[in-house]
């Protein structure tokens, strides 16, 4: 996509990142290819591919132009490369500026009592959403975790590692998300390697994705709550799709199964990310945790304790 400026045959060029070789082949006929505007650069998982980009837009200009490359993001976790590369340094080629929603000019009164009550319902998620602090990685659920590049079809061939499909359904505020892992109960490690998690998919959509990535004939445990969701999957195409089992006190019994192992997960995973560094113990009125996860960040954490249900001890052990 692109847009033109006429009468001197300039562009505005818009392309994902998903790919970073692309983007640095970019060339235009017209003009200098001298700034760029990232969105969401928390999603750039790799700093290398930042750092491809960074090194394309090269070259000399005439006064009184620039090089500048922007990014805008939420910042979800302290420990992602964007805090070390441009806020824990100085630079006098980087400015790092903190922003939040009181700056924009441009919200409704609407807009602004969304942050309000974030404010007062979800005062975490507004730390970082509404003022733009970085998240603080205290009393996560799961601290036992790493990122790291892993080929899942060498693990997929250790003696004993079984695949782990999980579906958690949302539609318009949730995304739905898909989970897909490895599981070494031999060595008490998980591998993450892949995801879906989107907003708005309809059930056709859903199965279209998961099938189209190569997942349409896996056993898929799914959220139980959504019995007639999990039907239509199943005669859309996912023949390996049933529902997660309900117990008492699952969700927590659940969440300490997981705990005793490792969890691997592959850079591409940036949701999966973003949910476990944020995903956090709930605390009582005196601000003391309790033994309850906060009912936020946890689309793909309830996804894979679904996907894990049967590898639990116990035979009415469940992780609904």
């Amino acid at each position: 996509m692109e847009i033109i400026y006429i009468p001197t045959g300039q562009k505005i060029l818009f392309r994902g990142l998903d790919d970073p070789l692309k983007v640095t082949s970019i060339t235009v006929e017209t003009g200098n290819l001298c700034w760029a505007w990232i969105e969401e650069a928390y999603e750039i998982n790799k700093e290398q591919d930042f750092n491809m980009l960074d090194e394309s837009i090269r070259g000399t200009v005439e006064e009184p132009l620039y090089k500048q490359i922007t990014l805008t993001f939420n910042p979800w976790n302290e420990r992602h490369w964007l805090k070390k590369r441009f806020f824990d340094v100085e630079d006098e080629n980087i400015m790092a500026k903190t922003t939040n929603y009181m700056c924009n000019e441009w919200l409704d009164d609407s807009d602004k009592k969304l942050f309000e009550d974030m404010k007062k319902n979800n005062p975490r998620r507004y730390q970082v959403a509404g003022l733009g602090n970085w998240g603080i990685v205290e009393g996560l659920v799961y601290e036992n975790w790493r990122e790291l590049e892993f080929d899942v079809n060498e693990i997929s061939k250790r003696k004993g590692v079984k695949s782990a499909f999980g579906l958690d359904f949302g539609y318009t505020n949730d995304p739905s998300a898909f989970f897909c892992g490895l599981i070494d109960v031999a060595n008490k490690e998980i591998y993450v390697f892949d995801e879906i998690y989107k907003n708005a998919m309809k059930n056709r959509q859903i199965a279209e994705e998961i099938i189209r990535k190569g997942y349409g004939k896996e056993k898929i445990v799914a959220d139980s709550q959504e019995p007639k969701s999990i039907d239509e999957l199943y005669d859309l195409g996912l023949k390996g799709i049933r529902k997660s089992r309900k117990g008492r006190d699952s969700v927590n019994n659940g969440v300490q199964y997981i705990q005793d192992y490792k969890i691997i997960i592959h850079p591409r995973c940036v949701n999966f990310i973003t949910e476990i560094s944020n995903y956090m113990w709930d605390k009582d009125k005196f601000d003391n945790p309790i033994n309850k996860p906060v009912d936020d960040f946890n689309h793909l954490m309830d996804a894979m304790r679904y996907a894990l249900e049967s590898y639990s001890k116990g035979p009415t052990f469940s992780f609904d």
